[in-house]
């Protein structure tokens, strides 16, 4: 599996991004979930959203609930994370990552393949 993540960039405090995730070499079924994590320069690896590649279940982190949107669209193979009001604090590399574990998983551990990471830099 090969995930590339995009649409990161450098907006202020209070804009959106949305971000992309393109996974290709495998036919994804409904039970993979696909997420987005992030990691701050000189700080772990944090889950943010995931959702299941069915589309009928998704999970957030508290810090970006009712501001972050992740969605699929299985035609295009993409799964996108829709971020609003973006905060200094959102800073960081996003990246996109699959988990065939049951379930939607929050652990970085649950998830095998990963993509290559897009910045996201929020001045405030």
């Amino acid at each position: 599996v090969q995930l590339q993540a995009s649409g990161g960039g450098l907006v202020q405090a209070g804009d959106s991004l949305r971000l992309s995730c393109v996974v290709s070499g495998r036919t994804l079924i409904n039970r993979y979930s696909i997420g987005w994590f992030r990691q701050a320069p000189g700080k772990g690896r944090d889950f943010v959203a995931a959702i299941k590649w069915s589309g009928n279940s998704e999970t957030y982190a508290d810090s970006v609930k009712g501001r972050f949107t992740i969605s699929v669209d299985k035609a295009k193979n993409t799964v996108y994370l829709q971020m609003n009001s973006l905060k200094p604090e959102d800073t960081a590399v996003y990246y996109c990552a699959t988990s065939s574990v049951s379930g939607i998983s929050i652990l970085t551990a649950a998830y095998a393949h990963w993509g290559q990471g897009t910045q996201v830099t929020v001045s405030s």
